[in-house]
């Protein structure tokens, strides 16, 4: 049986992007799928890569990708990463659930990368990159609101085409690390929508995660080219 992670990051319980969230968990689970959530604002989740996420005695200056392998090496994440990194290695669906701010993720989402996805068993050390990458051979996804209606996005638009802003997370995080990197889920401007118009964003949320194994991955010299 497939088991998805969707990681979540919306302050409000009651908010679309929080709707869209369980509407792919609920179509995940009809297509078979045992699905987990973390959802971190509810967590309280700290996005800070520190000292802390070490329970091994730190000596010397402090570098955290040493310090990560030492972790893995050792078993000495701190209970909050270890956590979450167990989640991550029994999913084969990893799903980013959240708002898009600043053309970007919200930071305690970003904060969760940097601690969840450590060296030694992301990337790095005994483990490769890309394509050879800690999560080679799952897959992965986004799926997030947008302020801007969809008319904003595109080549020569104000705020400009979506397959570059998404690069960072697409290829710098997800196919970094190994992930098969699924065609991203986006709802644009909700909140400038009707009842009857967010109902049909959740249609397609329902749609878009029912039909998984025809969904475009995303190729990567460029970022932009599609194909399944």
């Amino acid at each position: 049986m497939p088991h998805a992670l969707i990681v979540h990051a919306h302050p409000e319980a009651e908010s679309f992007c929080s709707a869209q969230m369980w509407e792919a968990a609920r179509s995940l689970e009809a297509q078979g799928y045992t699905v987990e959530i973390s959802d971190l604002y509810q967590m309280d989740w700290n996005p800070e890569l520190g000292r802390n996420d070490f329970e091994h005695e730190l000596v010397g200056h402090f570098k955290p990708q040493v310090e990560q392998v030492k972790a893995v090496n050792h078993s000495t994440f701190a209970p909050d990463v270890a956590a979450e990194i167990e989640k991550v290695q029994r999913a084969d669906l990893l799903v980013f659930s959240f708002p898009m701010w600043w053309f970007s993720l919200p930071a305690l989402l970003k904060g969760w990368v940097d601690r969840v996805f450590a060296m030694g068993v992301a990337y790095g050390g005994s483990v490769g990159r890309f394509e050879t990458g800690g999560f080679q051979g799952r897959r992965a996804m986004l799926l997030f609101t947008t302020g801007s209606t969809e008319d904003m996005f595109g080549h020569g638009a104000r705020d400009g085409e979506m397959d570059v802003i998404l690069f960072h997370i697409q290829h710098g995080m997800f196919y970094f690390v190994g992930y098969n990197v699924l065609a991203p889920v986006m709802s644009f401007s909700p909140v400038r929508k009707t009842p009857e118009e967010r109902a049909q964003q959740l249609v397609q949320v329902r749609e878009a995660f029912s039909t998984l194994d025809t969904r475009p991955v995303l190729l990567w010299n460029t970022g932009a080219t599609v194909s399944h």
